[in-house]
């Protein structure tokens, strides 16, 4: 998986996990996603802060500093359909 699309999927489900804590699969899917970051793209140390419109990630890549920055209406999107779902708020 290429590392833009890892990192995406990554904080997507890492705000859900964040916002349900209680969601074992939110938990267990942001960890997949986080290790294979580390694995494939040695990224560490990763995290992210809300910065406006804007979910600012940052971490090491290869020992690097690294940020990036995606935008939280489209971060956000999954949280809101999962919450929106019934069968998943029972």
């Amino acid at each position: 998986m290429k590392r833009d699309d890892a990192l995406f999927n990554w904080i997507q489900i890492q705000v859900v996990a964040d916002a349900r804590p209680d969601d074992r699969s939110a938990q267990e899917t942001a960890s997949f996603f986080a290790e294979l970051l580390r694995e494939d793209h040695q990224m560490t140390g990763l995290g992210y802060r809300l910065e406006g419109p804007w979910y600012i990630l940052y971490g090491q890549s290869a020992g690097e500093e690294w940020q990036g920055r995606y935008s939280a209406e489209v971060v956000e999107s999954l949280l809101q359909a999962i919450e929106s779902e019934p069968k998943y708020n029972q």
